[in-house]
């Protein structure tokens, strides 16, 4: 093999596994258009946020569950002890009463780790710098 053809397969070999987390974490265009379907008529993202059926979810990766002041959380999810990483949240959609038991959410939850990921990598977006 030529030191070119060498250096193609390389480059491509590299530029492969760059693009690989990337699609790990997900779309977040496609989790808006799944926030807006499946998580919309509860929860709010973005400026003016507000709570309404549930709690608004801007900054939420990183959030102890049941701390924001303007929601009133279950005992249950108060008392949790939860804090909001990318896994535990990814744990909460697929099934939200493995992870908080006595939560109010009523959702049956996402099996589908793509739509995980996409909402995730959505309400990511959501975070302060």
């Amino acid at each position: 093999m030529n030191k070119a053809a060498v250096m193609t397969l390389v480059l491509s070999l590299g530029a492969s596994l760059l693009g690989a987390p990337a699609n790990a974490a997900g779309d977040a265009e496609a989790g808006g258009k799944l926030f807006k379907r499946v998580c919309g008529g509860c929860h709010q993202v973005g400026e003016g946020a507000r709570p309404f059926f549930g709690p608004q979810l801007n900054n939420v990766i990183g959030r102890v569950a049941g701390s924001t002041s303007d929601y009133q959380y279950s005992d249950a999810m108060k008392s949790s002890g939860v804090v909001w990483t990318r896994e535990k949240l990814a744990a909460y959609i697929e099934d939200p009463k493995s992870v908080v038991s006595g939560t109010r959410m009523i959702f049956w939850g996402i099996s589908d780790q793509e739509k995980i990921d996409d909402l995730l990598a959505y309400l990511q977006t959501f975070q302060a710098p």
